[in-house]
């Protein structure tokens, strides 16, 4: 097959396109350099296919950021034959998935599978074989943007195009699904303070310095809640027996706040949340659901209890504590689904330290309605 040896010059995006991606080279993971926009010229044999380069910047959450160079990119006038000559030559050096079908402006048109493409026949243009309008990411995406849309596809390999709809660039899904995993790794960390950014050979002073403020955060905190038992420092006084369950109340409300707030920040993850309020409502009747049997349970330990230390209002204790345990799995809840909820409303990662707020939250509601619902039934 005859090859045109003129080099092709990459496209230059107009001024008023900001969305022109930083495209990395096949096989490396260095963003390419301006330098990149200058015409290519190969050591293999000259090909018909054009080679696209773009070198704007993008941010690292976006899908610009991890862009390939667009390989096998033909024309519609291409003939099958032609196509399949030019993918032999390709091959040898770039791993090709699909052959992308461009007009004279860049614009996407079509892909064509390898598929549909040794099935055809050898005359028949890529034009007549192509899927037309394909599914395209584009530059300027977030990756959990795109993941959402592309959950349901699975296509190994996903065309990029600007906003005025040229091929860009080319994203694998594996490549998608690894990163968006490492986002994902790094929740749990921020939950507690501990930033995206630090890992097993981040140095010590750097983990300080990450880590510090976050716990003296928790600390101011934590002297709320303890503030709050100190506000009813003679209902304890009075009945000593209640300082054996604070902490009970208050890991349970905790733990119902966590699983509530994984939920949520799955849910956030993945795009399943379209509605705040319902997703509040939902752990507010969880809440109750599970504060029921949980609460009986704690009120029956609790009667137990203060019966054998002879306390004469052994059933309203056991009353008191079966309220606040309820109360607290409802309110406990309701609040693990609306900090990530709020955090992100704000404009902030819902991950961030999410779990200290639910902790002080939990722990100033369960110990205060124990202590206030006691003063005030019991005492």
């Amino acid at each position: 097959m005859d090859h045109d040896t003129t080099p092709v010059p990459a496209p230059v995006p107009p001024p008023d396109d900001a969305g022109s991606p930083a495209l990395r080279g096949p096989g490396t993971d260095a963003p390419a350099t301006p330098s990149d926009a200058a015409p290519v010229v190969s050591a293999e044999p000259p090909l018909r296919s054009r080679t696209i380069t773009h070198t704007a910047t993008y941010d690292y959450d976006r899908i610009g950021s991890m862009m390939e160079r667009p390989i096998a990119v033909l024309p519609p006038e291409t003939s099958v034959a032609e196509a399949i000559e030019e993918i032999r030559v390709l091959a040898r050096t770039h791993f090709i998935t699909y052959v992308y079908v461009t007009d004279d402006d860049n614009q996407l048109e079509g892909v064509v599978a390898m598929r549909e493409l040794l099935l055809a026949g050898p005359q028949q243009q890529l034009g007549e074989i192509m899927l037309r309008n394909p599914y395209a990411l584009r530059a300027d995406m977030t990756l959990l943007d795109a993941m959402r849309e592309a959950v349901g596809r699975h296509y190994p390999v996903y065309p990029v195009c600007d906003r005025l709809g040229r091929l860009v660039g080319l994203v694998r899904g594996q490549a998608m699904f690894e990163r968006e995993a490492i986002e994902i790794s790094a929740q749990p960390g921020q939950m507690v303070g501990v930033e995206k950014e630090e890992t097993m050979a981040t140095p010590w002073s750097r983990c300080f310095r990450l880590r510090y403020p976050w716990l003296q955060f928790n600390l101011v905190t934590g002297l709320v809640a303890a503030a709050v038992v100190a506000l009813f420092q003679s209902t304890i006084d009075q009945l000593v027996l209640l300082a054996a369950f604070l902490p009970v109340l208050a890991g349970q409300a905790g733990n119902t706040g966590a699983q509530a707030m994984a939920v949520t920040l799955r849910g956030i993850t993945i795009g399943e949340i379209r509605r705040a309020s319902q997703r509040v409502r939902k752990e507010a009747l969880l809440g109750i659901l599970n504060g029921i049997p949980v609460g009986v349970s704690a009120a029956l330990v609790m009667y137990l209890y203060a019966t054998m230390q002879g306390e004469p209002v052994s059933l309203m204790l056991g009353l008191v504590v079966f309220i606040a345990m309820m109360l607290s799995c409802v309110l406990s809840g309701m609040i693990g689904a609306g900090v990530p909820l709020l955090l992100r409303r704000l404009g902030a990662d819902p991950a961030t330290a999410s779990s200290i707020l639910l902790s002080t939250a939990t722990d100033v509601l369960s110990m205060g309605l124990l202590l206030w619902l006691t003063a005030w039934l019991v005492l």
